[in-house]
């Protein structure tokens, strides 16, 4: 299953004008405990897809919220002449379509 099909919300925003905070939040804890336990979102996994060593990336999972968060650095700063993108709203884009090994029901 790929994570538009179970996430709740995937979004991405600007953490300063430097930084870009995508957040995934599940719709539940079984969904969350699911795609947790998968082990398929780390920093690695942020890396590869945004083309960043993985020492940038600072990952973390938050299960009071269902929540998983990582912050990564922008390559332009927001509003500097070559941004598309000033608020880092639509970065979250690659992570769509990543595929979560999914044993439960649907959410």
């Amino acid at each position: 299953m790929r994570l538009k099909d179970v996430a709740k919300v995937v979004k991405s925003k600007n953490a300063g004008p430097f930084e870009i905070t995508l957040d995934i939040i599940l719709p539940d804890a079984q969904a969350f405990d699911l795609v947790e336990a998968s082990g398929v979102f780390d920093s690695a996994l942020f890396a590869r897809l945004y083309g960043f060593d993985e020492s940038e990336i600072l990952f973390s999972a938050y299960r009071p919220a269902l929540a998983f968060k990582a912050t990564i650095p922008r390559r332009i700063a927001s509003g500097d002449i070559g941004d598309t993108d000033v608020y880092g709203a639509q970065q979250h884009a690659p992570l769509l379509d990543v595929e979560i090994p999914w044993s439960g029901s649907k959410t």
